[in-house]
């Protein structure tokens, strides 16, 4: 009975230490990876002065909204668009 309850006693504990250590992990991996991801290419594209979202708008227009470009496209255009 005694080794039962230290049994269940050291399964929770484990559990609970997992889950702390999955906590902090996880946090300094994603910091990691948005400081030198998205931090880097953001420091790059300021770096070559490109402008990634076009933000500007003139002072008539009261959105940034922009229509779409339906119009046919030689293949060309379409090959490399991405």
């Amino acid at each position: 009975m005694a080794l039962k309850i230290f049994y269940i006693g050291l399964k929770d504990g484990f559990k609970e230490f997992g889950e702390s250590v999955n906590k902090v992990v996880n946090a300094f991996l994603l910091s990691v990876t948005y400081l030198f991801g998205v931090g880097a290419v953001s420091l790059i594209a300021r770096l070559q002065k490109r402008k990634l979202l076009d933000l500007k708008t003139s002072k008539s227009k009261e959105t940034y909204y922009q229509g779409l470009m339906l119009s046919k496209k030689s293949k060309k255009e379409y090959y490399r668009q991405f």
